[in-house]
């Protein structure tokens, strides 16, 4: 059984790093090239272009910048490598350009908001409760490098509640904010969604449901990137076996 050529675009980075070790440390997998615009060299490169030349490339795993995702994937798809996208920042309009460029071409691509299981099982969760509450809001809290807000999976986690419910204000008075955004942005069925940067934080998640005289919380938090490394395993070998776009780590638990 041949080994899948896996790259990693942001190979640098904090989470780049750990994609790295544990693309090495699985079995079924190769490590064929790291790439990245911050340490080029001793085999890394600086573009995909010039490590596709270098080396066959089966799956690329992309954890850049929200400005450079879209471009990388598109890359991607056009020839013939697989992406996996696990950084967030992409529009709807732009997910929407991939999942047709990936039928297109009939290559599959995987793009995950958040790659951890516990924060999967966390938006499924509350999905499932959105069906028995009429009010609901989310706090997001992330290190302070965090450039896009809010995260990915606060919007991800919005449109699964938001499938079940068609608000989730109701009941609520007429607002004033003395602050503008101190009551957070409003999404998807009037979700509000409150983003924290802060130094000390990795991602935390806390989705709070609320009726008379009860509050359901349901949260999850990333302590160690390492997290995330058994949704990244698992994402590079379904996209291996699976000719389809997914959004969301939750379709193929």
């Amino acid at each position: 059984m041949s080994l899948i050529k896996v790259a990693v675009c942001g190979s640098c980075g904090r989470m780049g790093q750990e994609v790295v070790k544990a693309v090495v440390m699985d079995k079924e997998l190769e490590l064929v090239a790291k790439i990245d615009l911050i340490c080029i060299g001793e085999g890394t490169f600086d573009s995909i272009e010039k490590a596709l030349k270098a080396t066959p490339i089966d799956v690329l795993v992309d954890f850049t910048q929200p400005a450079a995702i879209f471009e990388n994937a598109k890359y991607c798809l056009n020839h013939g490598i697989r992406p996996i996208i696990g950084t967030t920042g992409l529009s709807e309009i732009q997910i929407d350009e991939l999942r047709n460029l990936s039928a297109k071409n009939n290559v599959p691509c995987l793009i995950a908001p958040n790659f951890t299981t516990g924060a999967v099982l966390m938006m499924m969760f509350a999905k499932q409760a959105a069906k028995f509450f009429d009010n609901a809001e989310i706090i997001e809290l992330h290190h302070n490098q965090k450039k896009d807000a809010p995260s990915g999976t606060a919007i991800k986690t919005a449109q699964l509640m938001a499938e079940e419910n068609e608000s989730f204000a109701k009941g609520n008075c007429e607002e004033v904010e003395l602050i503008e955004g101190s009551r957070g942005g409003k999404s998807y069925s009037d979700i509000q969604i409150h983003s924290v940067r802060m130094p000390g934080y990795i991602a935390s998640q806390e989705v709070i449901f609320g009726a008379a005289g009860q509050v359901l919380k349901i949260r999850h938090d990333s302590m160690d990137r390492t997290c995330y490394m058994k949704g990244v395993l698992m994402a590079i070998k379904h996209v291996m076996e699976n000719d389809e776009f997914v959004y969301g780590l939750e379709n193929i638990l």
